[in-house]
């Protein structure tokens, strides 16, 4: 190849690495959905059935723990792109995500099945929640505390109890209560009525 042909060629190795990873991780997904256990999964077996050597998963994933939550989190709706207009704006997409989260949840039994097993194995949960949970949990405070310095909430609160207050109600309805409807602009009704009571009071 000339030095010209070394210039033009397209850049290869990491799109074909992101492509190598999705296939492990559809690979997974298609034995969750023909009924194997995640406690059967082990990386040999998983390895063995996307063709490729247990290297191969391991220079990728510490251990089967992390690829599973991957494999999660690519079944999820994609977290949310915050418009960084206003507090309110940035907990509109916050919560709509969870309500999209929900609606997933429900139609999908690989979710639903998925949940329920990672549940049972305190490894698994714990990695789900340290890589998953609390970065969401730190990119929602981190909007509340913004809200404060900025004057569109309280500060008389702490940061976690208002988080809590504003996702609660529909982490309720999202995974509590299976029944319940998750229709569109339930994520501004719930946001718009709970800032009613967040808002920093004024003097008359």
């Amino acid at each position: 190849m000339s030095p010209a042909d070394s210039r033009t060629a397209p850049v290869r190795g990491r799109p074909r690495s992101e492509a190598l990873e999705r296939t492990i991780v559809e690979c997974v997904m298609k034995l969750l959905e023909d009924g194997v256990p995640l406690a059967e999964l082990s990386v040999e077996r998983i390895a063995r059935a996307a063709g490729v050597g247990k290297a191969t998963i391991y220079r990728r994933w510490s251990g089967k723990e992390e690829l599973f939550v991957d494999v999660v989190r690519a079944a999820e709706p994609p977290d949310p792109d915050l418009p960084g207009t206003s507090v309110r704006d940035d907990l509109v997409a916050l919560c709509e995500q969870l309500r999209r989260r929900g609606l997933v949840s429900r139609s999908s039994a690989l979710l639903h099945n998925v949940y329920a097993q990672m549940k049972s194995s305190p490894k698994l949960w714990s990695v789900y929640h340290a890589t998953v949970v609390e970065p969401r949990r730190r990119l929602q405070a981190e909007v509340l505390r913004r809200g404060q310095r900025d004057g569109e909430l309280r500060t008389d609160i702490d940061v976690d109890v208002l988080g809590d207050i504003v996702v609660g109600p529909m982490l309720v309805r999202a995974v509590m209560r299976p029944d319940a409807e998750l229709p569109e602009g339930l994520s501004e009704q719930i946001v718009d009525a709970v800032l009613e009571g967040l808002r920093p009071v004024t003097s008359p």
